[in-house]
């Protein structure tokens, strides 16, 4: 994408010419332009991004990486070799076994656990990483690096780069959304933002109980509401001419915009109702369970957002206490994964399952990953034992968007306790994802503090071995 400095229309005169004429307006309706024109660096094989955000780390070696040896050696100390600074480790503790069986699935023979009964059934879909490796075992500095990539945040969300760059396929609907679960992760709300970028490239946020977005339902008539967005966009415009930096206030007045044309279409995109009963029974919209009911709305909401030309749309993960992140299993390991896993993994797979027979899912890219993984090793074997924060080795996968299905890459030790084989970091994530999409990582830059600024900053590669 044409940064925007170097955009023959962001000359001063042409600007100030915009800004001011028609309140402002001619002003956004170049930026409307500008973003539905954003051209790709290659030919793009998906042109979409749900990401299922599984908050708190779900335990590698419990889902998509078997390891005989965990249960073979139960109970026996780690030893000083396995101790690790990257993650809660040390010499006395014990090698902890899955509770759950992994088999081979589908015509693959891509090995999931027990624990994934749903997501087992879609198993020739997935394209699991093996050997993820991060930086830092703390919540809040792996979410920011999975969503800014950088551990202290103050940068764009994958979220909002993938609107800056793409555009948008739908005016009346934000570019980037969060469907969340009434949970704002560690890390804050800066997982989700735009930081430096334009304000209209920040998530909206539609929850998944009561009204999906606040003040969606106009309080004023039509006529009314337009004449208050005409002044205040002539006053932002006014102001944004002398402002040292006037894009901060041309992409509020876009904001401004964009939430007008939302208050039509959210609403009816959010009401699932209209869904035949039989796609609302394969997410889980008729479970007991008022965690999975909410995340199966979500889900679903998630494919029909998808179908209005939003292009990047992240589920969060609900807290089933209220407290703690969702798959943050320092004990009950066996107990709370399986909670965890009852409330999401069946609207997944139905999503993946309903996307490829829409047609959907070859231009859809899913993502599901958590900001890390969990310790093979516990302090003590115990009925109610957990695993900790784990960062040396862990799983993720992507389906669709011309990823290569039923597929694993890279590889943990025999105990899964640090990558062996082919370690990839989250910048080879945000490059290969981002290709994926038509983009150059390299090439999809904004100038910021004097430099061209990136997703993925002076690392990352594009994994080619992932791609079909």
């Amino acid at each position: 994408m044409i940064t925007p400095e170097k955009h023959p229309l962001w000359c001063s005169h042409r600007r100030q010419f915009l800004q001011h004429s028609a309140a402002g307006f001619g002003w956004l309706a170049w930026q409307a332009l500008a973003a539905e024109g954003a051209t790709t660096h290659h030919m793009p094989r998906a042109k979409n991004v749900i990401f299922c955000f599984m908050d708190g780390g779900p335990s590698h070696v419990d889902t998509f990486d078997p390891k005989p040896a965990l249960k073979k050696y139960e109970g026996k100390l780690i030893g000083e070799s396995a101790v690790s600074k990257r993650s809660q480790s040390n010499a006395n503790r014990v090698w902890l076994g899955s509770p759950w069986e992994f088999r081979q699935r589908g015509d693959s023979g891509l090995w999931v656990s027990d624990l994934f009964p749903h997501l087992a059934k879609v198993a020739d879909h997935l394209c699991v990483v093996r050997s993820m490796v991060g930086e830092l075992p703390l919540h809040g500095q792996q979410n920011l690096l999975l969503h800014t990539g950088r551990i202290l945040g103050q940068a764009p969300s994958l979220g909002a780069w993938v609107s800056y760059g793409l555009g948008t396929e739908n005016r009346n609907l934000p570019g980037y959304v969060v469907l969340n679960n009434d949970w704002v992760p560690n890390g804050g709300l800066e997982n989700f933002g735009s930081s430096f970028l334009p304000a209209s490239h920040q998530a909206t946020m539609v929850r998944a109980k009561g009204v999906p977005v606040d003040n969606i339902t106009p309080t004023d008539q039509a006529a009314v509401q337009k004449r208050k967005l005409a002044l205040l966009a002539e006053q932002d415009a006014e102001f944004a001419a002398n402002a040292a930096d006037a894009r901060v206030i041309e992409g509020a007045i876009a904001n401004y915009e964009t939430a007008f044309r939302m208050q039509s279409a959210v609403p009816e995109i959010a009401d699932v109702s209209d869904e035949p009963a039989h796609i609302r029974q394969l997410y889980g919209l008729d479970s007991q369970d008022e965690h999975q009911r909410l995340y199966a709305t979500q889900a679903l909401r998630a494919r029909r957002m998808i179908e209005a030309g939003v292009r990047f749309v992240e589920i969060t993960c609900p807290s089933f206490d209220g407290n703690n992140s969702p798959w943050d299993q320092h004990s009950q390991l066996k107990v709370n994964h399986e909670k965890n896993a009852r409330i999401t993994e069946q609207s997944v797979a139905a999503l993946i399952q309903d996307l490829a027979q829409r047609g959907l899912l070859d231009e859809t890219i899913v993502l599901w990953a958590g900001e890390m993984g969990r310790t093979p090793h516990t302090p003590k074997i115990t009925p109610t034992a957990g695993r900790d924060h784990h960062v040396n080795g862990y799983s993720l996968f992507f389906a669709g968007g011309g990823f290569q299905p039923g597929m694993s890459y890279g590889e943990t030790d025999d105990f899964g306790n640090a990558v062996a084989i082919d370690p990839l970091s989250i910048h080879d994530i945000h490059a290969t994802l981002l290709h994926q999409l038509g983009v150059d990582h390299q090439r999809l830059t904004f100038r910021h503090g004097g430099r061209d600024m990136r997703l993925t900053d002076v690392h990352g590669r594009v994994v080619k071995e992932l791609l079909a």
